[in-house]
């Protein structure tokens, strides 16, 4: 089969079906994406030049409309170009988010197509009005809705939709969901998995070292904070980062040689880190659940997570993990010393959360399911 497959960052969610497509030997595997240096084997990525910003001119609700528009403006040249060079693929997958999708109906109206759809914003009760520390003042609310803009064009396509939990398509319209088919994402548990040996060995994170011996005292604790300072999702602070904003408000609270920041580490590395640790947390708003805590499942850490939504829907309190309020610092304190002074409580977990990764969150299975709904639609 031909497929194209369309995301602005190469290859973004779509990492794990294309390698599956590409290993296999018997499709043609296309990605329209903005140019990037991200190779996989057997997939020929086709870059479409980065879009032309939205007008500063244009209401700052209608921006985000704006900046789509032209993305897909760029992104239908791009595939009319390959239609001229004789690729007609059998299915279009690819991300609404950007509007990448709305106007490759033009180019090929007869193709199947299948949308992720991510989020339906709200104003209450989700990323935003969640967290009282951040109020959304009222004038913003024309904004966020207007967010919705395409998601709605995306919703008007009447084509089919993916997404990957329960509680992200209940975000989107009663009307809307039946069309929405939940593809659980799935970890590969032959890469990500418990390593007993990593517990008993230094691990080197960046430049620093933790040592193996069990935590059990507040003082020995060392927390390790991966990832960069961009921001991804949300809203920048007024100066600097949020990194730098949290460490001035703690000041003299906290003992910097404890606390690590190493920035974005390799993924080889990311997982011996899951695998040694004593205890993952994982909070949380109400908004997209993210890979990392599927993986640190699959690897068999002690999860200690907010009781939100994203989280509920893998975490059960006392079973497969631990849950605590999202607003409640210090019983988040409380629940990881918890973990780490509980031996049998943290065995049970770790080995309830791998039972859980086998049972629910297999690769070969969110394989399966994926390539059952491109079956459905092709009839192939």
């Amino acid at each position: 089969m031909k497929y194209l497959f369309v995301h602005q960052n190469f290859p973004g969610q779509y990492l794990h079906i294309v390698r599956h497509l590409a290993k296999s030997g018997r499709h043609d595997v296309v990605f329209l994406s903005e140019p990037n240096l991200n190779r996989i084997n057997g997939v020929r990525t086709v870059p479409y030049p980065k879009p032309p910003p939205p007008s500063l001119e244009a209401h700052v609700a209608t921006r985000e409309l704006d900046a789509a528009v032209r993305r897909a403006d760029v992104v239908a040249r791009t595939a009319k170009n390959l239609k001229q060079l004789g690729f007609d693929p059998d299915i279009i997958i690819g991300h609404h988010g950007w509007g990448e999708l709305l106007n490759l109906g033009d180019v090929w109206p007869n193709v199947p197509l299948i949308g992720y759809l991510e989020f339906f914003y709200q104003l209450h009760d989700v990323d935003v009005g969640f967290d009282p520390e951040f109020p959304t003042p009222e004038s913003d609310h024309p904004r966020i809705r207007a967010k919705n803009a395409v998601n709605l064009l995306a919703l008007n396509l009447g084509r089919a939709g993916q997404t990957p939990t329960k509680w992200q398509l209940s975000t989107y319209p009663s009307w809307a969901q039946k069309g929405i088919t939940v593809l659980r994402e799935g970890v590969n548990l032959d890469v990500t998995k418990p390593n007993p040996q990593a517990r008993r060995r230094s691990l080197v994170i960046g430049k620093t070292t933790i040592k193996p011996n069990l935590l059990r005292a507040r003082k020995d604790i060392r927390v390790v904070m991966v990832g960069g300072d961009g921001i991804s999702y949300g809203v920048s602070p007024p100066t600097g980062t949020w990194r730098e904003k949290m460490l001035a408000e703690v000041g003299d609270g906290i003992d910097p040689s404890r606390v690590l920041f190493p920035g974005r580490i390799e993924y080889d590395n990311y997982v011996a880190m899951l695998q040694r640790s004593d205890a993952h947390v994982y909070l949380t708003y109400p908004f997209v659940a993210s890979w990392s805590m599927r993986e640190a499942l699959a690897a068999g850490c002690v999860v200690i997570g907010s009781d939100t939504p994203p989280v509920t829907e893998f975490v059960t309190h006392e079973q497969n993990g631990l849950l605590v309020s999202f607003f409640d610092p210090k019983g988040l304190a409380d629940t990881v010393l918890r973990a780490l002074e509980d031996a049998p409580l943290a065995k049970r977990l770790r080995e309830n959360a791998r039972k859980y990764a086998e049972k629910n969150l297999s690769m070969q299975d969110y394989m399966a399911r994926y390539e059952a709904l491109i079956a459905e639609l092709t009839g192939g």
